[in-house]
């Protein structure tokens, strides 16, 4: 075999052929051709050239114009969102725990008579007393309201936030206080609207001002007239715990609408005559001397609601009218009367003779495997279980307890004659 001259090339291998022929395909991608593809890929659009040229209001305009419109499922999501977030909002604090400074109501149910309400202003160092024990404030903040909780001595306290009419009721008083049962009605009878202007004589503990604060609501006034020193001081002082309290609990704030005005009203026709009423509610032992005074400032067809002990209080405020020839029209004189009803589960007992039904609060010991409920009616934690006795044959194929009804032991005995009277414009002679 033949050798190759010395300084001639040899043949390469086949492994280096075979690397010439793959060398361009794998150099293909060369770290210089990067940076040019890089940019090529990050290049703008003529129309996203033309927009950043633009000022920036008019660049937001084209491309809120060119933007795709949102999708149905999208629009479907903003619809239920929108309603939830809304109610979000408006529910607020007012669920939530009880904090330092709120009021809080523990009732207490006793035996044969209506539950036990005990009002307390919340502090961190404060007790809650009661006949049954005592219990700290600092047990009651933090929790929510609806929950029970024992005293020192094991009674049950049924916690919550006060409502505006047991407020008025526990709240500390002087005179008598106008009752909700009465207010309500007298409400009704003004036809009150939020912004109206509405005149109060006789301002007593604050009760029927707190009721009218609320009615006429943010945009309204209330002007509440009172003869005594004592009274005026003690229906504002009432009006500001609540209204400090509510917003402790609440987002939004109690109205500061009403001007407690010291001074007798039959001397105060001077300040009236700047004022345009939309009603007038009386409160006092002789409604008939203020009527002279406020009638030229309440609006034609205005209604005057008068608050009275008794039928010959309303006699003499009717003659009064006659004799004095004043503008209103007696047109209404009603007495508001509650009856509270007692709705409980019975106990059936089979004797020899006949079955004994008694009501569950004559037990005296408490069933087993007992729980808790509220009665809504009666405003009581009753209790309920399984009892040693059995039941009759319908109660245990229905599963059903029977039920006595009857008018409650505690009934609102107190009673008021409320007297609706209208301006109206007499005829020319």
């Amino acid at each position: 075999m033949a050798r190759a001259p010395l300084g001639s090339a040899r043949p390469a291998p086949r492994s280096a052929c075979t690397a010439r022929v793959l060398a361009p395909r794998a150099c293909a991608a060369r770290p210089d051709d990067a940076p040019r593809r890089r940019a090529w890929e990050t290049s703008l659009s003529p129309l996203e050239r033309v927009r950043r040229l633009l000022p920036p209001e008019e660049a937001a305009a084209v491309a809120a114009a060119v933007a795709p419109p949102p999708r149905e499922e999208e629009k479907e999501e903003t619809a239920v969102a929108a309603p939830r977030q809304a109610l979000a909002e408006a529910a607020g604090p007012r669920s939530g725990a009880f904090r330092a400074g709120e009021l809080a109501l523990a009732e207490i149910q006793r035996k044969h008579n209506a539950p036990l309400k005990l009002l307390c202003r919340l502090a961190a160092e404060a007790v809650l007393s009661s006949p049954s024990g005592v219990l700290p404030h600092r047990d009651i903040i933090g929790q929510l309201p609806g929950q029970v909780l024992r005293t020192s001595g094991g009674a049950r306290l049924l916690l919550r936030r006060p409502s505006l009419d047991e407020y008025v009721l526990l709240m500390p008083r002087g005179p008598t206080i106008a009752y909700p049962k009465d207010i309500s009605a007298l409400l009704m009878m003004m036809d009150i609207h939020p912004g109206d202007t509405v005149l109060e004589t006789g301002s007593g503990s604050g009760a029927m001002s707190l009721f009218l604060s609320r009615a006429v609501g943010p945009k309204g006034r209330v002007l509440s007239y009172e003869i005594r020193d004592d009274h005026h001081s003690l229906a504002k002082k009432n009006y500001r715990h609540w209204r400090s309290a509510w917003e402790i609990g609440h987002v939004d704030k109690w109205p500061d609408n009403v001007e407690f005005i010291l001074k007798d009203i039959s001397t105060a026709a001077a300040d009236m005559k700047s004022v345009t009423l939309d009603a007038v509610v009386l409160d006092m032992l002789n409604p008939q001397c203020a009527l002279p005074v406020v009638h030229p400032s309440l609006k034609q067809g205005g209604v005057c609601a008068v608050y009275l002990a008794n039928i010959t209080q309303v006699v003499d405020l009717l003659d009064r009218i006659r004799s004095c020839k004043l503008p209103f029209l007696c047109e209404r004189i009603i007495e508001v009367t509650h009856r509270s009803w007692s709705v409980l589960p019975a106990k059936l007992k089979h004797c020899k003779s006949s079955q004994v039904v008694e009501t569950q609060e004559n037990i005296e010991e408490p069933p087993q495997n007992e729980y808790e409920e509220i009665h809504i009616q009666d405003q009581a934690v009753l209790k309920e279980g399984k009892y040693n006795e059995s039941l009759s044959d319908a109660a245990e194929t229905n599963r059903s307890v029977p039920y006595i009804a009857r008018p409650s032991h505690w009934q609102e005995t107190h009673s008021a004659f409320l007297t609706k009277l209208r301006k109206f414009r007499p005829l020319l002679s």
